[in-house]
């Protein structure tokens, strides 16, 4: 049986052939799985970090703006590359969020266990996966139409600036609405290559004041640390219960807007139920939130906000169909 010397530095030992090749191929079976778990572990950290599950939010609401411009079902690929332009979007909006704000991270209690303060995930690597979400959202626009490509610079500086809002004003909180309420509106273009409506706009309106409202609750959880930090807020402002009332107000607001989008539309009654289901469910939301007791707060956030955009979608979106 041959020998071969065995990795160079044990070249004075004589290993047989046979094992020398089962090692090698051990060896690098096992680099390969170590690459493997590697890409594993950081997708499912970059999805954390992106909270990837927070855009089913804001989808259906792009859906919605896509069916009511078309009237019906917008053509194959349009639907498709309004995913691409949203997940692109947001991907990069909220990847930049966290490179904003990774100090203010690391010292939040809170927050302390993401991905970049805690070492998981390199800046470098993150603002990498930026870049790509922003040329990928910019990519889906150009395969839009002319006037979404034109438009999504604007789009993306606006999802991109409210990171550093919360440093200068209480609006933030309008910003972030403002960011989200892009979505029907630039569906409605996508699909007609206008707006020519108002029903974009007032859908993009109640998009706006719904998540304004949201996040004024989901802000109370930083009370303490954006007063201690300097950083504005509604709740750091106004404290937990006048930023309670304020929420409420927002909500309120974004069911007038509801209203209104139905009586233009004029849908009918599947498209009412949607309403009357939406404006049940903001008010099971607040009712699960006391200025003394957040403790349910992640409930009223998870559950309402997972289920509004989606109601709204089926029960407008049927009555297109239905009234066509």
């Amino acid at each position: 049986m041959p020998y071969v010397p065995f990795c160079g530095q044990l070249s004075l030992i004589a290993v047989p052939k046979k094992i020398v090749c089962h090692l090698c191929d051990l060896l690098r079976l096992s680099r390969i799985e170590s690459t493997v778990s590697t890409v594993i572990k950081n997708t499912r950290l970059t999805l954390e970090m992106i909270k990837i599950e927070h855009t089913l939010f804001a989808l259906p609401f792009a859906f919605l703006g896509a069916v009511l411009a078309a009237n019906g079902l917008p053509s194959v690929r349009q639907p498709l590359w309004i995913v691409v332009a949203m997940v692109g979007a947001r991907s990069a909006a909220m990847a930049f969020n966290r490179i904003a704000d990774r100090s203010f991270d690391a010292r939040n209690p809170r927050t302390a266990s993401r991905a970049l303060p805690a070492g998981l995930l390199s800046v470098g690597f993150v603002w990498i996966f930026t870049i790509v979400a922003a040329a990928l959202f910019v990519l889906a626009a150009a395969m839009l139409n002319r006037l979404t490509l034109i438009l999504s610079p604007v789009a993306l500086g606006c999802v991109l600036l409210y990171s550093f809002t919360k440093r200068w004003t209480q609006l933030s909180h309008l910003v972030l609405g403002a960011s989200l309420s892009i979505a029907p509106t630039g569906a409605w273009i996508a699909v007609r290559g206008e707006i020519g409506s108002a029903v974009p706009l007032l859908l993009s309106l109640v998009v706006l004041l719904w998540t304004a409202g949201f996040d004024i609750l989901y802000a109370c959880q930083d009370y303490d640390f954006d007063r201690r930090e300097g950083l504005k807020s509604i709740p750091a402002r106004f404290g937990i219960s006048g930023a309670l009332w304020i929420s409420r107000a927002l909500h309120a607001a974004a069911f007038l807007a509801l209203v209104w989008l139905f009586l233009i539309t004029n849908l009918g009654a599947v498209a009412f139920a949607g309403v009357l289901a939406t404006g049940a469910l903001l008010v099971y939301q607040h009712r699960l939130v006391r200025a003394d007791d957040l403790g349910r707060l992640n409930a009223a956030f998870f559950t309402t906000n997972a289920f509004v955009s989606v109601i709204l979608l089926v029960t407008f979106g049927s009555a297109v169909f239905l009234h066509r």
